[in-house]
């Protein structure tokens, strides 16, 4: 588990042997001194250094890629997988759960692996049962915070300690409450932003920040960052050991280098007005009717396809499956699609980034990808919990035979 510097105007610390009545003595507490950063394993600013131009000589696949729309390894179109990523953010429940089997439990890839999506979570309401059993099928499970705050100004004004608590600790919460390999969780986004009460269709860079936070907590990729200038054609992943070229539409770009850490860029989407949208449900012309709203989709899949294959990324929120019966029938439909064209894998998010380090034709596919997705027995025996957060009664599923003495929560993640 991370240890995190806490910023306090004074503490007391415990610098001898308790007596034996096992009260400390005044003498015996001494103030302590500032935290520092570089002990807690944290990088601090002045200690960055600014990413350079991406030098192609020294940076090299498996470890570094510099920022391009070029296919990885100079393969040709025809001979590479087309990588499709379905993604969903915020909390796992019976409700949203029951999609995804619908929608995926039956469905393999043409190597008949089974098809996997990636579950960006939050951590309040989720049912830890369900992300458990998503997990033993072979599903990602990636972190999206604790708080799940939507206002901009918190995220502008959280420190790199204040990310780490929020994705170190999210992390913590999954893997101990569902059970979950702490390894096996590598992915963050960062939430939706929220101005004035209204749900604003963008994702939210930190600068720096995130990925120094990344960096520490030895997680992966980022999959927060989109693009609406490299759209056609499409951007493929990069890491950020070199400066990155990519637009950012709200929030400071990263301009420190961050080696080995992967970007994986939410390519935006188009609606029927042409208007871009980086979440499938914020887009705002979208047609409602059940053979209108596939093509819209094929539509967006295609500027891909039809390119240069980079990784299509469908991002979205189950929600948009209820608000209309005809989304939900669509997406069942394109599913379909893309089953019937045998150079299309939908995979995890991890899944797609080892292809991407090794790229190889399909006919190679296999010394990629030499086994399907590791897949175990459920072993969830859930319990729920019934506690207080703030005064408001909460009730969490989870994986453990007890329950914990206090909601989990920001920097108390085990609620202990």
């Amino acid at each position: 588990m991370i240890k995190f510097c806490v910023l306090l105007a004074a503490i007391l610390v415990l610098v001898s042997s308790t007596p034996k009545s096992g009260i400390s003595r005044a003498d015996d507490l001494v103030l302590a001194e500032a935290c520092d950063a570089s002990a807690s394993g944290i990088s601090r600013a002045d200690d960055l250094v600014l990413a350079e131009a991406c030098d192609a000589s020294a940076c090299s696949l498996p470890d570094c890629r510099c920022m391009s729309t070029d296919i990885p390894g100079g393969l040709d179109i025809s001979e590479i997988p087309q990588i499709v990523l379905l993604t969903f953010d915020d909390a796992i429940t019976a409700l949203n759960y029951a999609y995804y089997e619908d929608a995926f439990f039956t469905r393999t890839n043409p190597d008949g692996c089974p098809v996997q999506a990636t579950y960006f979570m939050s951590h309040e309401y989720t049912d830890y049962s369900k992300v458990h059993d998503l997990h033993a099928r072979g599903h990602e499970i990636a972190l999206h915070s604790i708080t799940h705050e939507p206002y901009t100004a918190y995220w502008d004004e959280l420190d790199v300690e204040g990310y780490i608590a929020e994705f170190g600790g999210e992390r913590d919460i999954v893997s101990h409450f569902a059970d979950i390999p702490e390894d096996d969780i590598q992915g963050i986004r960062i939430p939706l932003l929220q101005l004035a009460g209204i749900r604003i269709p963008l994702l939210q860079l930190a600068g720096n920040k995130s990925f120094q936070a990344l960096q520490t907590i030895g997680m992966k990729y980022d999959c927060s960052w989109p693009t609406q200038s490299y759209m056609d054609p499409p951007l493929w992943p990069y890491t950020l050991d070199y400066k990155s070229e990519q637009d950012c539409p709200i929030g400071e770009c990263p301009t420190a280098s961050f080696p080995g850490i992967w970007v994986q860029p939410m390519v935006n989407w188009r609606d029927t007005s042409g208007y871009v949208c980086s979440m499938v449900d914020a887009c705002i012309f979208v047609p409602t009717e059940t053979d209108e709203i596939l093509e819209f989709i094929k539509t967006n899949f295609h500027r891909h396809y039809d390119s240069n294959k980079a990784p299509f990324g469908f991002y979205m929120h189950a929600a948009w499956f209820q608000s209309n019966p005809n989304n939900y029938e669509a997406y069942l439909q394109f599913l379909d699609y893309l089953e019937s064209l045998n150079d299309v894998y939908i995979v995890s998010i991890q899944r797609a980034l080892e292809w991407v380090q090794n790229p190889k034709s399909l006919d190679e596919i296999s010394s990629v990808w030499s086994s399907c997705p590791a897949t175990t027995e459920a072993s969830c025996t859930s319990t729920s919990c019934a506690l207080d957060k703030d005064g408001e009664a909460r009730y969490m599923v989870q994986c453990r035979n007890s329950c914990p003495s206090v909601y989990p929560w920001l920097n108390n993640p085990l609620g202990v």
